[in-house]
């Protein structure tokens, strides 16, 4: 299973990742972006099984990723959860509505993680 983290803060990245792989996934299982151009140029060169990203980011947002993986290229099925601070119910509307597969709040735990990870996955 590979996946990808969307986060410019790189201490989020960081906790995301080490979350994962309490899951029982290795550092080999993901790939780190910080911003969603660099998330898209890394799934134009790479199958992913699971997109995990941030709202608020420079150069492209969480959600502008989101539309653009729904609507563009190979990618349009890839189950996506929202890992954010935007905890407004028109915020989670919004995200679901632009194809966000779930959504969790910060702070979060990795039981959290791990739930909303398998209610996307089984």
């Amino acid at each position: 299973m590979k996946i990808l983290i969307v986060d410019d803060s790189s201490t989020m990245r960081r906790i995301i990742g080490n979350v994962v792989m309490q899951l029982g996934f290795s550092k080999d299982d993901f790939d780190e972006a910080e911003d969603g151009v660099k998330a898209w140029k890394l799934l134009s060169e790479s199958a992913y099984d699971i997109i995990l990203t941030d709202w608020n980011m420079p150069n492209m947002n969480g959600l502008e990723l989101v539309k653009k993986v729904r609507s563009e290229g190979n990618h349009k099925k890839i189950p996506i959860i929202m890992i954010t601070t935007e905890g407004g119910k028109s915020e989670v509307i919004t995200a679901l509505k632009a194809g966000v597969n779930n959504y969790i709040v910060k702070p979060f735990s990795a039981e959290i993680l791990k739930e909303k990870l398998d209610g996307v996955l089984n």
